[in-house]
């Protein structure tokens, strides 16, 4: 524990720092630098607590072992003592765990709304109703979070599934609870079309990225080509006679992003570069995980799409994470988007890898 503490208390001494530079008139002047050092006091906060807690508990617990050991005379207080320092003995464990959690690497994403990908794959119409699924079930879970689905784009399937579907999903640390969803869905059972009542594999694939804002990746606008055109399909006349569609193409990566949702040009541009944005980010934070998992493979990949990572199993109403072992016989809850049996497990398991990896630093 005594490299845990060295690096508590230099939070502590960073807590104080930054109190004091952010009573600076100033640090208070510079509004943008202001805003910067106190997002990071909030941050640290509950860790400073949580620790000056500990210690308070640890010296209460010496005192009362100190007690214990110069005798009491009177029983019942002796009693009262023992009872104290069991309870301080819990909390004190308690407590230790939860600050290895909090001393943990944070995900800069993980407070991020996030723009979700899910594609029909291996199995053809099968395959894209069970990306269907796959979207009534995410929006059912996000709806139970308190969070906004919007869907940006999709390519629907004549049988009613999707080929692909686009959703930008805002709320309240988005990424982190879906950051884990990354990768091939596979589903078992017996399809609609199928006479013979036999079960069927099909997959679908999801892919979670991070909502980016400009500061956060810094696109050249010569490396976009924008070729505008009129939109098809749905929306009236009005639709089919400016060209309000929007292609954009990034250069650099050959990643293409075409919107003809909105009415205006104005409205599919925006939306469109809010799309390539968050593809263009994670398509080279996809080579920097390729790169790291090469070195060093983590428990619980969050990158590669083409990893398989869950199998739901309808004939036995069964659902196994494969990167954890989790296997839970509900997937008509889960499918209802119960899913914070397999989120926070997946969290947890995370969580330990890295604690493992903390405490052998």
């Amino acid at each position: 524990m005594d490299e845990i503490f060295d690096k508590l208390q230099a939070v502590v001494d960073r807590y104080d720092e930054l109190n004091e530079l952010i009573s600076d008139p100033e640090i208070i002047a510079d509004t943008q630098k202001f805003m910067k050092l106190s997002k990071e006091e909030g941050e640290l906060r509950d860790t400073v607590a949580a620790y000056n807690k500990y210690k308070q508990i640890s010296k209460q617990l010496d005192d009362d072992e100190e007690m214990l050991r110069e005798k009491i005379d009177d029983s019942d207080l002796e009693t009262m003592v023992k009872d104290e320092i069991t309870d301080f003995k819990d909390q004190k464990a308690k407590l230790e765990e939860q600050l290895k959690v909090m001393l943990l690497p944070k995900d800069p994403n993980d407070e991020k709304n996030i723009i979700m990908e899910i594609h029909g794959a291996a199995g053809g119409d099968e395959g894209s109703l069970f990306a269907a699924d796959l979207f009534g079930m995410y929006s059912k879970y996000a709806e139970r979070q308190g969070w906004k689905v919007e869907i940006v784009d999709k390519n629907e399937t004549e049988v009613g599934g999707f080929k692909e579907i686009v959703l930008m999903i805002t709320g309240d640390k988005v990424y982190s609870k879906l950051k884990y969803e990354n990768g091939a869905h596979r589903v078992q059972r017996v399809p609609v079309t199928e006479s013979a009542g036999r079960v069927h594999t099909s997959t679908a694939t999801v892919g979670v990225m991070p909502e980016e804002e400009d500061v956060d990746i810094d696109i050249d606008p010569k490396d976009i080509r924008v070729d505008v055109y009129r939109s098809s399909g749905a929306g009236g006349q009005h639709i089919n006679k400016t060209s309000s569609a929007v292609r954009m193409t990034h250069l650099p990566t050959g990643i293409v992003v075409a919107m003809q949702d909105e009415r205006s040009q104005q409205q599919n541009r925006a939306k469109a570069m809010k799309i390539l944005k968050a593809r263009v980010y994670d398509y080279y934070a996809q080579q920097e995980q390729d790169q790291y998992n090469a070195e060093r493979k983590s428990a619980i990949g969050t990158g590669d799409r083409s990893e398989r990572i869950r199998t739901y199993n309808y004939p036995q109403n069964r659902v196994t994470d494969h990167r954890i072992g989790l296997t839970l016989n509900k997937l008509d809850k889960i499918m209802n988007g119960e899913l914070d049996d397999i989120i926070d497990a997946l969290i947890l398991s995370d969580q330990a890898k890295k604690l493992e990896n903390l405490t052998h630093e």
